[in-house]
């Protein structure tokens, strides 16, 4: 496994080593210590897994408050998605910045957003299968979001991002300049 910098401190793309042959690949896609000693020292309480089944389908951009808060290692099972992570911890030089990598099934690769960011993801092709290791348990009320095309944020998603296509409660999210601080960047 090699693990990639993003320009965003603290979120890395990982990029599984993969061993193939005619039949297919193996593939080895997550292992405890390498990503302790690699990525970041957390470990995995719950994995989720979400199918969008439209082409330019965005859910986010979301993320969990203390005691909840969670990183998510992110990986796409089955097509593409242009997958966002958005620095929200106060005092950060990256305050607002934002980073889209896109994930595939043919390339493996994973992205690791730690807590204190937003994540969202906008689905590249239909029938999308996305998978993700959390470092806390879901929790209905530490649930929070802000608004996916917030123009203080700025992402440029692609094209074919659909806002018909979202969620009712991602449809409601608030930008950014009106959330409270719920993290602190500590350096």
């Amino acid at each position: 496994m090699d693990a990639n910098s993003t320009g965003l401190n603290g979120v890395v793309e990982i990029l599984p080593s993969r061993y193939g042959d005619h039949r297919g690949y193996f593939s080895e896609t997550f292992r405890d210590d390498w990503f302790r000693a690699n990525v970041a020292e957390v470990g995995f309480v719950q994995e989720n897994q979400s199918l969008s089944r439209a082409l330019g389908v965005v859910r986010g951009m979301h993320f969990q408050t203390n005691p909840f808060a969670q990183g998510k290692l992110v990986r796409c099972i089955a097509g593409s998605i242009f997958d966002v992570a958005v620095d929200i911890r106060q005092g950060s030089p990256a305050f607002g910045k934002w980073i889209g990598v896109t994930l595939t099934a043919e390339r493996g690769n994973q992205l690791w957003i730690p807590a204190g960011f937003l994540h969202g993801f906008c689905t590249l092709e239909p029938d999308c299968l996305v998978a993700y290791k959390v470092t806390a348990y879901y929790d209905r009320n530490s649930d929070k979001g802000v608004a996916w095309n917030d123009p203080a944020i700025g992402i440029q998603w692609p094209e074919i991002a659909d806002p018909t296509q979202l969620s009712a409660k991602d449809s409601q999210q608030p930008l950014l300049a009106d959330l409270p601080t719920y993290f602190t960047y500590k350096e």
